[in-house]
């Protein structure tokens, strides 16, 4: 059957209104990337002449064909973007996309025509980009200037992740979500910060995730938050503080004790 025909056929049906025509309720369909999906007809078998197209996208680009006596896909009809990827069932109709990439989400119509009636089915598929294991990092805040003031007891754990779309990160101690960031756009880099204390020894994650997959690192706070080395001694507490402050203090009276007792002798001689 020609495209012309096709045509004719479909708009001599609409002129007949609405009464000849079905419709079904969108159905969704969620994957991930690489992955197939199938688009089901609920047909069992294709009758006579019955016609089958496909159409993808807002402007309802056709990309498939099919009757009883001859069957065709419109590979270049998207861009190019379903070559080698659509399968057509002879018997039922319906539509497998495989290997599937992000540039395959979006709505597709079937247009099933009869001799007494047509039928539409549409279909809203999203295709998610693969995840990677989400980065993290560790930073401690900024210490005051002065170099009497103790080190920050606090250190920064940061996790990070690159070129994602439609994806939730998160922070959770155990179970208990302690944070979290979502974003829709393409190609988007995340970050998402956690404060903590050096003594703290309890598990945390980073989860990145969208609707249908996730990925997660798990960490103790002990694997990236080390207190840093002082490099002044006025930076030392505690017992040992206290044990330098002592050797200076004897080191300082011993030399003062010293000039002295070489100013008197000079002063005899």
């Amino acid at each position: 059957m020609s495209h012309t025909l096709v045509f004719i056929r479909l708009f001599l049906w609409y002129l007949v209104g609405v009464s000849g025509v079905e419709t079904d309720q969108t159905k969704s369909a969620e994957v991930m990337e690489g992955d197939s999906v199938t688009l089901h007809t609920d047909l069992t078998e294709i009758q006579g002449d019955d016609l089958i197209l496909w159409t993808f996208g807002p402007k309802d680009t056709h990309i498939a064909k099919i009757n009883k006596a001859h069957n065709e896909i419109f590979h270049d009809g998207v861009d190019g973007r379903f070559r080698d990827r659509l399968h057509l069932d002879n018997q039922t109709g319906s539509l497998t996309i495989t290997n599937t990439s992000t540039e395959h989400s979006g709505p597709y119509k079937i247009e099933i025509v009869t001799e007494n009636r047509v039928s539409i089915k549409t279909f809203s598929v999203t295709v998610y980009a693969s995840l990677s294991i989400p980065v993290i990092s560790s930073y401690s805040p900024s210490n005051p200037s002065s170099s009497e003031r103790s080190p920050s007891s606090r250190c920064v754990l940061l996790c990070s992740v690159v070129n994602v779309t439609q994806v939730t990160l998160s922070w959770f101690e155990g179970n208990s979500l302690l944070s979290s960031i979502s974003v829709p756009e393409l190609n988007t880099t995340i970050s998402l910060h956690l404060e903590l204390e050096y003594e703290d020894n309890n598990t945390y994650s980073c989860v990145l995730n969208n609707p249908i997959s996730h990925r997660s690192k798990h960490l103790n706070s002990s694997d990236f938050c080390q207190p840093e080395e002082c490099t002044c001694i006025y930076c030392i507490h505690g017992p040992t503080e206290a044990v330098i402050r002592l050797v200076i203090s004897v080191l300082v009276g011993v030399a003062t004790v010293t000039v002295l007792i070489y100013e008197i002798r000079s002063r005899r001689v």
